[in-house]
């Protein structure tokens, strides 16, 4: 078995069982412990898997999401990709939500130069972007601002959404889960997401290939509801095969 290939059972084997040890492992695959530890080594700095005295366990997102800055250019071309794509399934004509996020933001950056089109967001960035877009009217929904990464949330940010109904919603999420949905890791900001998904008829998860198989604390919302799913090519047909076989139509770009 080539080592490319062992590394991807590996890691589906401890999704599958959360955790394993490395004696359990060489069993398994019928190699040293040692060719396991690094292998154990490799995926753990791709951020999948975190290594532990003996073994290995799912790498699990805590309450601490990193800021804007140091999250804005992790991954950026990826972004850059996903951003193009989702931008290009906006139609002139349409009113859509675009969610807060550094994937996100690049929805905005392509939609520059389009016409007849109304865009309503939770984040200053997308407004900033869209600003100068003679054929794109821009609607902030309002809310506390979140200075680290220029979010507005909160009540006044909720009441706004369930007064809308727009075509699309594109969301951004720190984790998402193939059993348990689109993840979240601060319970204060899953009622926001929640009700852009409310007020939209179609679904679309925007997302690099790092976010997809984690876990996080608080359920924002089930697979079934998600239509469209756009993520890097980074993403292996492993990563996406549970979400097409929900039904939704995933785009790696």
């Amino acid at each position: 078995m080539l080592a490319a290939e062992r590394k991807r059972r590996i890691v589906e084997y401890v999704r599958q069982y959360r955790t394993a040890t490395v004696a359990a492992l060489a069993q398994e695959f019928g190699v040293h412990g040692a060719t396991i530890r690094r292998d154990l080594a490799e995926i753990e700095q791709e951020g999948v898997l975190k290594r532990t005295h003996g073994g290995v366990i799912m790498e699990q997102w805590t309450h601490d999401e990193p800021s804007f800055y140091d999250r804005r250019n992790q991954h950026l071309e990826e972004k850059m990709r996903i951003g193009r794509r989702a931008a290009s399934l906006v139609e002139d004509g349409e009113n859509i939500i675009i969610d807060s996020g550094t994937t996100t933001l690049h929805i905005a950056t392509h939609l520059v130069g389009r016409s007849d089109i109304t865009v309503v967001t939770n984040d200053m960035n997308v407004a900033v972007e869209l600003r100068d877009a003679p054929g794109i009217k821009v609607i902030l929904t309002g809310g506390e601002l979140y200075p680290s990464s220029y979010m507005l949330n909160g009540m006044f940010t909720d009441h706004v959404l369930k007064s809308l109904h727009v075509e699309k919603a594109f969301i951004g999420t720190p984790a998402l889960h193939p059993q348990h949905g689109l993840m979240h890791p601060e319970a204060l900001l899953v009622p926001a997401k929640q009700g852009m998904i409310a007020a939209a008829g179609e679904i679309i998860v925007v997302t690099d290939h790092t976010k997809i198989g984690k876990l996080s604390l608080h359920t924002v919302a089930p697979n079934s509801a998600i239509h469209t799913l756009i993520t890097g090519t980074e993403a292996s047909e492993y990563d996406v095969k549970p979400f097409q076989e929900r039904g939704i139509t995933v785009y790696r770009v």
